[in-house]
């Protein structure tokens, strides 16, 4: 039996002031969507500059009160904008939810809830999250699809990665075992999840130092584990690399949906793949 076809509803069509304003924001194939990109980034980049130096207790002392300004004065630019991209799309809601929605959403927030709590507007920082809409300044759009690719290889590989993490750790389990009885307290090894903890920093390479072997046996294990480590480390990028290579496409499209304002679809996509509204 065949599958009705869904039919997604469009909507009303946009005002041309709406359209015109949809163009600007949200597309960076014009001279003017670029222009808005550009300086939204330097907005952004100024702005987390303020952040970071209001931090500095000899700059905040100094020039404190020119930073909240400046730093108000963002706030107030950055509402604005969100408010004009939620005007620009045809559904609002479907766009506040997204991703880069949420980043500009919370971007705004920290100034105000500073007001109450001393503290929230350093959170600011994360302001620099809205760098991404860079990718679409360069012609780059297809990157931010590409955490959808990314999401479908972490999936097709999960239990692939899962029997490899277990893998992993059984033999930090056993190697930490015996590295407790080989070297014992006197070495540091003072309990089995002690030499567990050893095994973990020794495997993945990275090596504290804060418990090494003393004993001949033990550095001849250690040196096991930490040859064992290098070819470990590369069975999860095999496994992901192979997945990814299976969902990569490479004809995308930086045009973004008049609905949700989501872009990176496919170059002969009709329909968003986010709303599922018309392209």
């Amino acid at each position: 039996m065949r599958k009705p076809i869904k039919k997604y509803s469009q909507g009303e069509p946009l005002s041309p002031w709406r359209e015109k304003l949809h163009e600007i924001i949200f597309e960076a194939d014009t001279p003017a969507g670029k222009a808005f990109d550009t300086v939204l980034i330097i907005g952004i980049t100024l702005s987390v500059i303020a952040v970071m130096l209001d931090s500095v207790e000899t700059i905040r002392l100094g020039f404190g009160q020119i930073l909240d300004i400046i730093e108000w004065g963002f706030t107030l630019i950055f509402l604005v904008e969100y408010i004009l991209r939620l005007i620009s799309v045809r559904k609002p809601l479907l766009y506040a939810t997204s991703f880069l929605g949420v980043v500009d959403l919370v971007s705004i927030l920290p100034s105000f809830i500073g007001l109450v709590y001393a503290g929230a507007e350093t959170l600011l920082v994360i302001r620099v999250l809205r760098v991404l809409r860079v990718f679409r300044v360069f012609k780059l759009a297809e990157y931010l699809g590409e955490a959808d690719y990314l999401m479908r290889a972490l999936r097709s590989s999960r239990k692939k990665i899962a029997v490899f993490l277990y893998t992993v750790f059984i033999f930090v389990v056993v190697f930490g075992s015996i590295m407790y009885l080989v070297e014992g307290a006197e070495s540091g090894f003072t309990s089995i999840p002690k030499a567990v903890y050893w095994a973990i920093i020794t495997l993945t390479t990275v090596g504290y130092g804060d418990i090494v072997p003393q004993s001949h046996l033990g550095q001849m294990i250690a040196s096991a584990v930490m040859i064992m480590g290098y070819a470990i480390i590369a069975v999860p990028t095999g496994i992901y690399a192979t997945e990814l290579s299976k969902v990569y496409k490479d004809d995308m499209t930086n045009i973004a949906c008049i609905n949700c304002g989501e872009d990176g679809h496919d170059a002969d996509a009709v329909y968003c793949k986010y709303c599922g509204g018309q392209l």
